[in-house]
Parts: C-alpha cells; sequence; structure tokens
C-alpha cells in the first residue's frame, strides 16, 4: 500500500507539472506605443501573477484552461482580456491613460541615482537611439572638478576617449575617440540642446565655445552610427543638455564660488522657475587664473539664458540665447629638449586668443497626438575668433618682429526639423522618424602679420601696413550650403527584437572666393619669389548614405546591440588655404569616405553592476594627414594631404560595481563602487599613395586608453579617486621615432594621471568641494600643434588644488 501512494503521488505530480508547461508570452504598453515598467499582471481567481520588466514584456507558466487576465498600473485603468490557453499563446495589453482632474496637488518625482553614466532610451523625444551604442554622463551624479571643465573627470566612464589637455581651465575641448583626430571635438558633431555649437558645421567644425559643467545638466554622446540623424561624421555626435528652471517653485537661485592654484577664480550664478505656464533660467559664469606656465593668463566669460512658454499640455515654444567671450595669453610650444629640461618654461609672450560667441535658438515642440510629435530647431550663430602671436617654431627665441595674426568672422543659421510618428504593425508598437535639416554657413577668413606699432605683449589684433606685412596677407570668403533628408525606422519583430533601418540624403555646396599673397624665402629669409594670386573654388556634391542597426532587449539585465553606418566627411576650410609658416596644403584634397559599425552587450543588473562591452571598426578612405616634405631651396615644411585609407578596429569596456549592496542590501545611504574603463585599440593605414605609410600606426591613436576609480557615497559626503592612464601615441603618419628640433612630430609617451575630488552637503543650502587634479604632479604632455597654441610640446598642468563654494535657494 506504502508503494501505491507513492506512485499516486508521483504520477498526480507528473500530470501537474506536465499540465503547466504552457506559456503565455505578452507586453503592457500605453497607447503611445511605449512600454509600461513594473506593470502588474493576473489571473483572476488564480495564483498565476508577475510584474512587467522595464520594457513592459511579461511571461507566465499556467496550465490548459480558459481565464481571465488582468493589466494594471499606476495611472493607468485597469485592462481585462478574456482568453483560452491550449497551446503557448501571445498577449499584447493596452492600457489607457487614467486621467483625473485634481486641485492642488503638487507631484514631485525624484530622479533615479545613476552611477554617474547611462544610457539613452530606444526613443527619446524625436530622436531614436534604439541599435546605437550610447552614454550619458549625468552632471550631478559626478564628483569631479567642474569649474574648470575638468575633462579626465568629466568623461572617465566614457570609454575610449583620447583627451588633449590644451589648458587648465577647460574652456575648450579636445577628444577623440576609436582613433580619431582630439583637435576641438572636430570628428563629434557637438551640439548645445540638440543646435549646432562648433564654428561652421560644415565646412570647420571646430568647438571655440564648450558649455560650462556648472551649467550642463547631462551629456549625451553618440558613436558614429549617429549620422544618419545628426550628419555625416565619424565620430558621433556630442549634445550638451542644459539645465532648466525648477519646475516646482517660481524661483530658485544657485552660486558656486571656486579658488585654486594659479590665482585660479570662478564664480557663478544661476536663477530660475516656473511661473503659470513660463519656465526660465539664466546663467552667468566668469572665470580667471594665471595658468600653471607663465604667460598663460585667461579671462572668461559666458552667458545663457531660455524661456519655454508652455501654451498647453501638447504645444511649447522656447528661445534661448548664448553668449560666450574670452582672452587668453598662449605660453607657446616647447621642443623636446624644452620639456625635459624645465616644462614650466615658456618662449612666447606676445601670444594671444580671442573668442567671441552668440548663439541663438528657437525651438517649437508639438504634441499633434498620442502617436505623432514633432520638433523644429531654428539656430543661428554670429561669432568671431582672433589669433595673433609667434607661431614660428618653438626653437626660435621669442623675437620682437612680425606677428602672425588670424581673424575670423562666422555667420551660420538653419534649421532641423523631426516628425515621430508610432504605429502599430504585427501586433507591435513600431517607430518612424522623418527630418529635413538646411544648413547655411558663411566664413570670412583673413591672415596675416599683426601691427609692429603695437608695443611689448600687447594683445593688438589688427593687421600691420608696411610692405613685409602685405607680402603676407590672405583674404578668403568660404560660403556653404546644406540640405538634408533623414529617416529612420524602429521594425519591433517581437516585443523584444528590433531591426532599424535608416537613410540620410546629403546635398552639399561649398565655395571659396579670395586674394593671397604666395611669397618663398630662402634660408636667409630673403624673398626670391613673390605673385598676388585670386583663387575661386566651387564644389557641389549630393550622395546618399545608409544604416542598419539591430536591437535586441532581454530584460534591463541584458541588451545586445549592433550597427553599421556610412560617414562621409568634406574637406574644411583649413585643407583649401593656409598661411601658416611651414604648413602647405595640397591643392587636390579630397573628401573622407567609409563606415563604422558597432556591436555590443550592456545591461544595469539590480542598480548593483553597471557594464557595457563593445567591438567597434572603422574604415577611413582618404583620411587626410601631414607628413614632412623640402622645397627646391631644401626648405623643410609640413604637407597636409590625403595619407590614404586606415581601419581602426578595437574593444571597448566599461563596468561599475557597488560593493557594498552585498553587506547592508538597499537599505543603507553609504555607497562604495569601482570602475573601469578600458579601450584597446588598433589603428593601422592600409594603403596609402606612394605606399610608404602602409602598415603605420594612425597618429593621435594610443593602443591602451583606461581609466580606473572608487567612489564612496553617504547621504552628506562623497568622495571620488580616479587613475588615467594612456599608452604611447605618434604624433604623425610617418611615425618618426624620433623627434624633430622643433617638437612638432615625434611621439607622444604614455603617462598616468590621478584626481580626487570630494563634496560634503551641509544641507539642502550650503555644499562645500575640493578636488586635487594630478595628484602625483605628473609631468606628461597629451599633444603636439602644428600651429596654435603652440607650435610644438603643450605641457599638461601640474598638481592643483581647487575648493568651491555653492550655495542654493
Amino acid at each position: 500500500m506504502k508503494y501505491l501512494y507513492i506512485l499516486s503521488f508521483l504520477l498526480i505530480s507528473v500530470f501537474r507539472l506536465s499540465a503547466q508547461n504552457l506559456t503565455i508570452n505578452g507586453t503592457v504598453k500605453t497607447t503611445a506605443g511605449e512600454g509600461v515598467p513594473n506593470a502588474s499582471v493576473r489571473l483572476k481567481n488564480t495564483s498565476y501573477a508577475t510584474r512587467c520588466d522595464t520594457a513592459g514584456n511579461f511571461q507566465l507558466s499556467i496550465s490548459k484552461g480558459r481565464y481571465t487576465l488582468t493589466a494594471t498600473a499606476v495611472g493607468y485603468k485597469p485592462a481585462t482580456h478574456n482568453i483560452s490557453v491550449e497551446h503557448d499563446i501571445t498577449v499584447n495589453i493596452i492600457l489607457v491613460d487614467d486621467v483625473q482632474e485634481l486641485k492642488n496637488v503638487d507631484v514631485k518625482t525624484a530622479k533615479e541615482k545613476t552611477f554617474g553614466v547611462t544610457r539613452m532610451k530606444a526613443v527619446e523625444g524625436t530622436t531614436i537611439t534604439a541599435g546605437k551604442k550610447s552614454e550619458v554622463i549625468v552632471l550631478d551624479d559626478i564628483t569631479a572638478n567642474k569649474a574648470t571643465n575638468n575633462t579626465r573627470q568629466i568623461y572617465s566612464k566614457v570609454a575610449g576617449l583620447n583627451i588633449w589637455e590644451s589648458d587648465g581651465a577647460g574652456i575648450q575641448l579636445g577628444i577623440g575617440g576609436r582613433g580619431l583626430n582630439p583637435n576641438r571635438v572636430t570628428n563629434f558633431n557637438t551640439r548645445q540642446n540638440g543646435y549646432d555649437i562648433s564654428a561652421d558645421a560644415l565646412g570647420y567644425p571646430e568647438s571655440y565655445y564648450t558649455p560650462p559643467a556648472e551649467l550642463t545638466d547631462r551629456i549625451e554622446i553618440l558613436r558614429g552610427a549617429s549620422s544618419l540623424q545628426y550628419g555625416t561624421q565619424f565620430g558621433g555626435i556630442i549634445n550638451f543638455k542644459l539645465r532648466e528652471g525648477a519646475t516646482d517653485k517660481p524661483f530658485e537661485i544657485t552660486a558656486n564660488e571656486t579658488a585654486g592654484s594659479w590665482n585660479f577664480f570662478n564664480t557663478a550664478t544661476s536663477i530660475g522657475g516656473t511661473t503659470g505656464k513660463v519656465q526660465y533660467y539664466a546663467y552667468y559664469q566668469h572665470k580667471q587664473g594665471d595658468g600653471w606656465r607663465p604667460n598663460g593668463h585667461f579671462n572668461d566669460n559666458t552667458a545663457y539664458t531660455s524661456v519655454t512658454y508652455k501654451a498647453s499640455d501638447k504645444f511649447a515654444i522656447t528661445l534661448q540665447y548664448t553668449y560666450m567671450n574670452y582672452l587668453e595669453q598662449q605660453p607657446g610650444g616647447l621642443t623636446d629638449n624644452q620639456f625635459y629640461d624645465d616644462p614650466r618654461q615658456s618662449t612666447r609672450a606676445r601670444n594671444w586668443f580671442k573668442v567671441n560667441w552668440n548663439l541663438g535658438a528657437a525651438i517649437v515642440d508639438y504634441k499633434i497626438n498620442d502617436n505623432l510629435k514633432f520638433n523644429s530647431r531654428f539656430f543661428g550663430l554670429y561669432a568671431g575668433r582672433d589669433a595673433v602671436g609667434q607661431i614660428n617654431y618653438s626653437n626660435v627665441t621669442n623675437v620682437n618682429g612680425d606677428r602672425n595674426l588670424y581673424v575670423d568672422h562666422y555667420k551660420n543659421y538653419g534649421n532641423e526639423s523631426r516628425l515621430l510618428y508610432t504605429y502599430k504593425l504585427g501586433g507591435n508598437a513600431q517607430n518612424l522618424l522623418v527630418g529635413v535639416r538646411y544648413y547655411n554657413g558663411h566664413t570670412d577668413r583673413q591672415q596675416g602679420f599683426g601691427n609692429n606699432a603695437s608695443t611689448g605683449n600687447s594683445n593688438d589684433f589688427t593687421y600691420g601696413t608696411s610692405e613685409d606685412d602685405v607680402n603676407g596677407y590672405s583674404h578668403y570668403k568660404f560660403p556653404n550650403y546644406n540640405l538634408a533628408f533623414f529617416a529612420e525606422n524602429i521594425f519591433r519583430i517581437t516585443p523584444k527584437f528590433s531591426v532599424i533601418p535608416g537613410l540620410r540624403f546629403e546635398n552639399v555646396i561649398t565655395k571659396a572666393t579670395g586674394s593671397f599673397v604666395d611669397v618663398r624665402k630662402d634660408q636667409a629669409q630673403n624673398i626670391y619669389y613673390r605673385k598676388d594670386s585670386v583663387d575661386n573654388k566651387n564644389s557641389n556634391r549630393h550622395f546618399l548614405i545608409g544604416g542598419l542597426g539591430f536591437s535586441y532587449y532581454q530584460n534591463r539585465a541584458i541588451q545586445l546591440y549592433a550597427n553599421i553606418s556610412q560617414n562621409y566627411r568634406a574637406i574644411n576650410f583649413n585643407d583649401l588655404n593656409s598661411a601658416i609658416p611651414g604648413l602647405k596644403v595640397d591643392p587636390n584634397l579630397q573628401d573622407e569616405t567609409g563606415y563604422s559599425a558597432d556591436a555590443g552587450i550592456r545591461g544595469n543588473i539590480d542598480g548593483v553592476l553597471d557594464y557595457d562591452v563593445s567591438l567597434f571598426m572603422i574604415h577611413y578612405d582618404n583620411r587626410i594627414g601631414s607628413k614632412e616634405e623640402s622645397d627646391a631651396s631644401f626648405n623643410t615644411f609640413r604637407y597636409r594631404t590625403n595619407i590614404g585609407a586606415s581601419r581602426n578596429i578595437g574593444l571597448e569596456s566599461f563596468a561599475e560595481l557597488e560593493f557594498l549592496h552585498f553587506i547592508t542590501g538597499n537599505v543603507s545611504d553609504t555607497k562604495l563602487s569601482v570602475f573601469s574603463n578600458l579601450a584597446l585599440i588598433d589603428a593601422k593605414y592600409t594603403s596609402s599613395k606612394d605606399h610608404s605609410f602602409d602598415g603605420k600606426i594612425v597618429e593621435f591613436a594610443p593602443d591602451v586608453v583606461l581609466k580606473s576609480g572608487l567612489t564612496f557615497r553617504q547621504s552628506k559626503f562623497t568622495a571620488s579617486y580616479q587613475v588615467s592612464y594612456t599608452s604611447m601615441q605618434y604624433g604623425d603618419a610617418t611615425n618618426a621615432p624620433s623627434p624633430t628640433a622643433d617638437g612638432i612630430i615625434g611621439i607622444i609617451p604614455a603617462y598616468t594621471v590621478m584626481d580626487l575630488s570630494a563634496s560634503y552637503k551641509f544641507n539642502n543650502t550650503f555644499t562645500i568641494l575640493g578636488s586635487c587634479n594630478n595628484l602625483a604632479d605628473k609631468r606628461y604632455f597629451t599633444r603636439r600643434a602644428e600651429s596654435y597654441p603652440g607650435p610644438g610640446i603643450i605641457p599638461a598642468d601640474a598638481r592643483g588644488y581647487y575648493i568651491t563654494l555653492q550655495v542654493k535657494l
């Protein structure tokens, strides 16, 4: 009898198990097609129940039968479905907003705390980021020296970035990713609140203006495959999303006062709030200092204001204006011998750099209906950049001769409009993005010799009138026009797997009209050739580029992404003509083309482990670079031309782990996390015109970029320590092992730098922050400059101390 009971029990158990092996898969979404995270799904009058993941997906294992399925979530009306389960089925549920009119209710949503870096959603606003490698730096969640825009700290958790450190005040940004040139972020499309901020996005994409970190809420970075929506560049896009006024009070003021090494002083004040239908924000910053090296004084002023009128829940218009003006004295570059003898020395006291930036924008947001969103950005730039100084080789002593003077004026305007449509296909919500962009750029560029009548070390930005001055003069106008159409679609084949194709059509017109004096001198500086020339160039091209992305979203912990996209980079104004001594440009330069690809896995496990590991490849045709040549009189000079084709491949990885979770769980405010950010890069020339560069390593492409550190957080106290390592890199395409006498060509040795920052919040009003940059007082350099701010080696700053007091009312 005992064995009969056991057999009966086993048979019943097997029957029950076999009867429960059917599965209900499904999604819970809004009427706009967005997943509802954490929605509750249950079968009435049974014990079967579950919750959705962050994408709104759920799964239930049940037995055969008829059931009543209900789905509920805060803010939505319950949904009920009668289902019959005879086999595995899929159920898609739509929840409708539960709208109730309430009186005198204020709702505040606390921001989710991050490790300082997070990722963009598949769809944000009118932007599609699904299938792309994205990183978002959350400025409020990092402890760094924001007063000086310390790039090493701010971008420490973005993999693969090579950083140029040209000044210790963070006035200009110089970063490159995946072996691309970091010079003024030229390989990225740089934007602020979604619109361009560079000198000329098409013909001269150098960024002389960088939004202050204290003004910035978050920095969004999309890698190379973003070309379909934001342009054709190889690097991708960097978008600075600035702060907005408080939504829960009519007035709030924040003030930051910072003092630091070498007479550094920074004051920044912002006001903002919301009154009725108007949200406003205004910011002003002034910073000045003497720099670590002599002749390194700077004075910088930045102002920004934004006003948003929300006519209704569906329509809003925003007006924004940015002003930036700075004057900087530049210590100049050094030769290798000078650097290793005394990296703090300066052989230039008459080099000055001045920038004036005026940037305006009008942004329209219109939610036409629940499935259709429209965004349009009108923007314009009126700006100038002046540089005066002696940019002859740094092994030439600082004499009181002619100074080179470069004057640029930029007048640009444009519009970019986007329409995002959500529709249903195969039971899944799909997203279609279409857009158009018009851009009109105009640059007026003059190059010549400065006024010799100016005395001493003055910052006189006027031209001379002597015969020698006239001999070195050129004046160009560079008008250019761009009309682009783009489209991208998220096809959700299943609730978890998506295919994202895209296309972009570009029509580009670039012109150059100007005159210049061609003067050639022998080694004794005697003129043996002089010719007045007029130059007119006109280039009109149009092309279609495409891309394809894939995304698999298992859950918040596991996400797979892959993409490939064509890229294009037009020759810019620097590639057309140059009056820089010792630098000549190939008159037959061609545009650069190629493609970039990514494939990776990323996720966040219970807020304890955040990771992103990916492989990348960049194929680059007609890559522009410099090499050393000599003329008939044996005068050596740098020659800028199409070097050849290159390919960059590598691995990028980021991971951060919160240790104390395993001891205290989620009940403690005390956190201790460690992060590692590693990039391995193999960038080589695969072919060149004369085969002299075949197999050479691409310049400014270190093999290893590693950043690692610790962050300790309590309710009031936060401290962060990090170490940054960049391996050796070459400064030119020839891979010259020995430096030249002028310091322009040669290797950039490997370097390791440590930084330490901490903050203590006394209450909701007062916070004190401190930072020590270059903790070990390392002597190193990150670049060799061909012209400004050199030429030659640009030493990085030594150890510096900074302290900030923040007051918020």
